[in-house]
């Protein structure tokens, strides 16, 4: 397996870690009855990220390490989605949803640079 470290190293994963908080503190504004509805969604979708990229890091080969990013890149495109159902639902105030989204956008591109490295390492 490609020595990249540990997971908590991977800057895909700090910044996945840090969109989780972002996440968390812009759906406690949301209604009650949302709790069990967006909120939780939205919440999950965003954990999946850094976990899955965690969980990855921690098998034994660059092939299944690829499979969990992409596992990752998904969970995100997941959150992206609930991000723009919760702005056109009026949850999200349009700022706090542009910084949102320009959050899961950078940790595609983190992501997305990491799948690539890895998909040439297993090619290679």
């Amino acid at each position: 397996m490609t020595n990249f470290g540990c997971y908590k190293d991977l800057r895909a994963w700090q910044r996945a870690m840090e969109l989780v908080q972002d996440v968390y503190a812009a759906t406690r504004g949301f209604p009650k009855e949302e709790l069990y509805g967006l909120v939780s969604q939205l919440r999950r979708a965003a954990v999946s990220v850094p976990s899955n990229i965690a969980e990855g890091k921690g098998r034994s080969s660059d092939k299944d390490f690829l499979v969990f990013l992409h596992h990752a890149r998904g969970s995100l495109l997941e959150l992206e989605t609930q991000v723009l159902i919760a702005r056109k639902s009026g949850f999200l105030e349009a700022k706090c949803g542009n910084e949102l989204s320009a959050k899961v956008e950078e940790v595609a591109k983190l992501l997305n640079a990491l799948i690539n490295a890895i998909a040439r390492s297993v090619a290679a």
